[in-house]
């Protein structure tokens, strides 16, 4: 009886994490420099704080053709605007 209970309570825990995306985060763990054809190619940004779970502050960019994001020093910013690359808002 006992064991039954705690497979369950297993089964809705493992459910709950992968559900809501409450597993493990997907943070930037060091920024890189990104060649400005990529830079033309970028469809959306996103900034990545140093507040909460990730240890960097970062700017996601995602880039046309890749599917992996590039993870950007926040100084780039400026250039990501001037471009007029969508911001995504998230986080």
């Amino acid at each position: 009886m006992d064991l039954k209970v705690i497979l369950v309570v297993v089964c809705l825990c493992s459910l709950a994490i992968t559900l809501t995306d409450a597993g493990i985060p997907k943070c930037c763990i060091r920024t890189s420099k990104i060649h400005p054809a990529w830079l033309k190619k970028a469809q959306r940004w996103w900034e990545q704080s140093d507040i909460g779970v990730c240890d960097i502050e970062a700017l996601v960019v995602y880039v046309k053709g890749r599917g992996k994001p590039f993870c950007l020093h926040p100084k780039m910013r400026r250039f990501l605007e001037k471009r007029k690359v969508p911001y995504d808002g998230k986080y």
